[in-house]
């Protein structure tokens, strides 16, 4: 076997039971990349308050999203892989993880060691990089690599929202709506604490963010920054789909305070009602795979706020899951990075 591919998102429960949503939370939320702060602080957080009580609400919104065949998340990322398995050839061998639970990157790697590859190309399914995603996921991958005693060349994809395929992958799918007959074009990232933001630019960009202007274009010290990389996701999707000024926002959706990043997205889309829209359309740039943030969070809670003060119905621009179009760029982000 000549190379390998490693998919891996972010990770779903086996269940959408309190039990197991409580695993994946568990697991999820100890990683020191995501919540970073002292780790005895963290052990407490996470262990003795967040997943005890967020378990069985967790649980419930779950259910609401499950299929008869299981998670979405877990279902589109199965077929993407396959798709892309058959995309790519015999020549390729195309493996699925999850960050978090299963299937395992340990799982994963150990079929990529067998096939006995001259190279492996690591694909963190985020198109923004982020520290708690990207970092966390690489780094897991590099935990597993280091205990082996032939590593081979290895092509790690840190990020991808500029990727030309990417972006055209997204277009195809958005023109599916008629923007013309949307009074408002909202495009929804999942948040991050500011201070991940700030941590991030400090030990890469050399300075401090300072959560305004400096993102309005890419330059040589925001390039892995994750609220630069969504404001310029957005820049490249109006451009071409020309949506006037006025006419669109950009917002950060699933915040756990007030101090992650912001505009969030659901008092952008209940200020959005108030002030007369009727319909929006929501993008969710960050998700390759729809999932609780996407079809629930967005497609249920945001319809339901967006009702409630006054406006008429919310249309969510579906993420590209397994499509063709996708198929087909993710070989191109692999085999041709730009």
């Amino acid at each position: 076997m000549k190379e390998t591919i490693l998919l891996i998102n972010l990770g779903t429960p086996d269940a959408p039971t309190p039990p197991k949503v409580g695993k994946y939370l568990t697991q999820f939320l100890n990683d020191k990349r995501v919540i970073d702060v002292n780790p005895i602080l963290r052990f407490i957080l996470v262990n003795l308050i967040i997943v005890p009580f967020r378990s069985f609400k967790s649980a419930g919104l779950y259910k609401h999203i499950w299929t008869k065949e299981g998670s979405p998340l877990l279902l589109n990322s199965i077929a993407l892989q396959e798709k892309l398995q058959a995309e790519v050839g015999p020549n390729y061998l195309v493996e699925l993880a999850m960050r978090y639970q299963q299937p395992s990157i340990k799982k994963a790697l150990e079929a990529i060691r067998k096939a006995q590859p001259e190279k492996i190309h690591i694909v963190p399914l985020y198109p923004q990089y982020a520290s708690s995603s990207t970092g966390s996921t690489i780094e897991a991958v590099l935990d597993e690599l280091k205990t082996w005693e032939v590593i081979p060349n290895l092509n790690v994809i840190s990020k991808f929202y500029d990727h030309p395929r990417f972006l055209e992958a997204l277009l195809i799918e958005a023109r599916k709506h008629d923007i013309s007959q949307f009074d408002h074009v909202v495009f929804s990232y999942h948040g991050l604490p500011e201070r991940h933001i700030r941590k991030g630019s400090k030990h890469y960009g050399g300075g401090h963010c300072a959560m305004g202007h400096c993102c309005d274009t890419i330059n040589n010290d925001n390039r892995f920054c994750y609220r630069a990389n969504s404001f310029e996701t957005t820049r490249q999707i109006v451009k071409a789909l020309q949506i006037p000024e006025g006419k669109y926002s950009t917002a950060f959706q699933s915040r756990l305070d007030n101090k992650w990043l912001k505009p969030f997205s659901d008092k952008v889309v209940e200020e959005l009602a108030k002030t007369g829209a009727k319909n929006i359309l929501i993008f969710s740039p960050a998700f390759v795979a729809d999932c609780l943030e996407t079809i629930h969070e967005i497609g249920t809670e945001y319809d339901e706020i967006f009702k409630e003060h006054g406006g008429q119905s919310v249309t969510l621009v579906n993420s590209l899951n397994a499509d063709a179009k996708w198929v087909s760029a993710l070989k191109d982000i692999v085999l041709n990075p730009n």
